[in-house]
């Protein structure tokens, strides 16, 4: 069976938000004796479109959309003139009423989220754009640290290379983790990146020079086996617990809570694949208290405990 995917552009789209996709979609369409996939760009006027990067694709208009097994929609710094544009958004919505499934790298999930798709689900998006995302759409559950994040048929991914994260994992739905595997193989890319399913190293970003809790993030790293509750957070920045929650969440777009989880990871997981250390000594250094706590963080960010991180990092 061969399914039809549409990818979904606009004027200064990302052009890695489109070209990562229809690469893994190709060469896993491979894979098969009878084509797994056949792939049709789409924007709302036919032609040439132009990315950012001022190189273009050539698309067919919308009403020359075949009928769609998958959409995707990708992101760009066009993303505002898109979320301006009423067709662009119709056509989403429609699609997705007769699609199989619909997915968005980057923030593409802001086009997904303005045509209605994402209200009351979960979802993600670049982790630099996450917190815009929340205040633009309150009744999306945004998860700031995904990879890629699936909510029934609807599948949102993080920024621009992640959009091939999740080409893989929607051909591994369709075809099979082995076809999956070996697509990765030859575009020599990661099948499941060591982060698992975390935009983890992105995060760490929180604190940048130009973010006003950065101090704050750079005090609690020096302290990460100490107790660290947000009261002690907000003292530190002369704050009060209430105005430093909601500060932190919408500068960041996570709660302090998880921003404290991300630093004992980093720190837990350097230490689990350069080092020997038991892990239940681990735990206690890194502030988590007891190793099945550590053990669930890690798989929750990372989706595999801390012993097969250790044993992946000496293979």
């Amino acid at each position: 069976m061969t399914r039809t995917i549409g990818v979904l552009i606009f004027p200064e789209f990302q052009l890695l938000d489109a070209a990562g996709p229809i690469a893994a979609f190709e060469v896993a369409g491979r894979e098969t004796p009878v084509p797994a996939y056949r792939l049709q760009l789409l924007a709302r006027s036919k032609g040439p479109v132009a990315s950012s990067s001022g190189a273009t694709l050539l698309a067919d208009e919308f009403a020359a959309a075949a009928p769609l097994d998958t959409l995707l929609v990708a992101g760009g710094w066009g993303i505002r003139q898109a979320l301006s544009c009423p067709e662009t958004l119709a056509f989403i919505r429609q699609t997705a009423a007769s699609a199989r499934r619909t997915a968005s790298v980057c923030s593409g999930a802001f086009l997904l989220a303005g045509a209605g798709l994402l209200d009351g689900r979960r979802a993600t998006t670049h982790w630099g754009r996450a917190a815009a995302l929340a205040r633009a759409y309150p009744q999306v559950t945004v998860e700031p640290d995904r990879i890629f994040v699936r909510d029934g048929a609807i599948w949102t991914s993080a920024g621009i290379s992640a959009g091939i994260d999740l080409a893989l994992a929607l051909i591994a739905d369709d075809l099979g983790d082995a076809v999956a595997k070996r697509a990765a193989q030859q575009l020599v890319v990661y099948h499941r990146r060591p982060g698992g399913q975390s935009q983890f190293s992105a995060l760490l970003e929180l604190d940048r020079p130009n973010g006003r809790f950065g101090p704050v993030l750079a005090w609690a790293r020096e302290r990460l086996a100490e107790a660290l509750p947000v009261d002690r957070l907000a003292a530190h920045a002369a704050m009060s617990p209430r105005h430093f929650a909601r500060a932190f969440a919408a500068e960041t777009g996570m709660t302090p809570a998880k921003a404290i989880e991300r630093l004992r990871l980093e720190q837990a997981r350097e230490r689990v694949e350069s080092g020997n250390e038991p892990i239940d000594q681990l735990s206690i250094k890194t502030g988590f208290g007891d190793p099945e706590r550590m053990r669930r963080a890690f798989i929750r960010a990372f989706g595999q405990p801390p012993q097969a991180l250790r044993r992946a990092a000496r293979a």
